[in-house]
């Protein structure tokens, strides 16, 4: 373990300034598919990270945001999300992230999360406490709602059927934000925050999420407490208290209108 988070850090450090050069350059922003913005610099970073998986461990399966995957029969895969918050990236808003997951049978056993603009970065895996800059940060309890900060990337990441759990959960909480995107998951891992609830996501947007908040002493799963993994629907619950984990599942097993 203490070899492959080694590396971990290095992918991240490798892709860095890679999304620091095209920060604030007035990049042309263009579309896939499905209409969510990407940058030559998601591209580059991943394709960066994919060459030193590929040097280093050949026999490791990949898969990413930008390009297809490769071995994912493999025991280990690496998930990338090379720009998580693209949409912050492109205007300017020093909240993106690079999130490298490592899974090993279908579990999540290392992650990081590192904010190039802020100089910030979480690492999490499976036995091991959670770094901030290489600190390590626990979460801060908070068993009430009524006390609890929740936040989540943007009211519109939800689904029509989740969105009224979602507007239960969060008035029962003292306060909600918006717009932290990845770091969010950071604040919460260093006790600075107390929920965060997100609907819509892919696994490279939680994977490296997993071990960070587990490594802090919270807990992620899904909306149905059920533990995350690739098959996961996209729906995420993280809580740095566990009592306040299962009063936050409770508003969103609500029954639905």
């Amino acid at each position: 373990m203490d070899e492959l988070i080694e590396f971990s850090g290095r992918l991240a450090d490798a892709a860095r300034p890679v999304t620091l050069k095209y920060f604030r350059s007035g990049l042309v922003i263009d579309s896939k598919t499905d209409e969510s913005p990407v940058t030559r610099a998601d591209r580059e970073a991943e394709r960066i990270i994919r060459e030193l998986i590929g040097e280093t461990w050949p026999e490791h399966g990949i898969y990413g945001e930008e390009f297809d995957p490769v071995r994912l029969d493999a025991e280990y895969v690496w998930i990338i999300d090379p720009i998580d918050g693209t949409q912050a990236f492109a205007t300017g808003k020093p909240l993106f992230g690079i999130l490298i997951a490592l899974v090993h049978k279908n579990k999540f056993i290392l992650g990081v999360l590192d904010m190039p603009a802020l100089n910030e970065r979480w690492t999490g895996a499976k036995g091991r406490a959670t770094t901030f800059n290489d600190k390590a940060v626990t979460t801060r309890p908070c068993p009430d709602l009524n006390t609890a900060w929740i936040y989540a990337t943007s009211p519109e990441m939800f689904r029509p059927t989740h969105f009224p759990g979602f507007e239960n959960l969060k008035s029962k909480c003292r306060r909600a934000i918006y717009g932290a995107e990845c770091q969010a998951y950071g604040l919460l891992a260093s006790g600075w925050t107390d929920i965060v609830c997100e609907d819509t996501l892919q696994p490279y947007d939680f994977a490296a999420m997993v071990p960070i908040i587990e490594g802090a002493g919270g807990i992620i799963t899904d909306w149905q407490g059920k533990p995350l993994n690739m098959e996961s629907g996209g729906d995420v619950i993280a809580a740095g208290d566990k009592t306040l984990h299962k009063a936050a599942l409770d508003c969103l097993k609500m029954p639905l209108p």
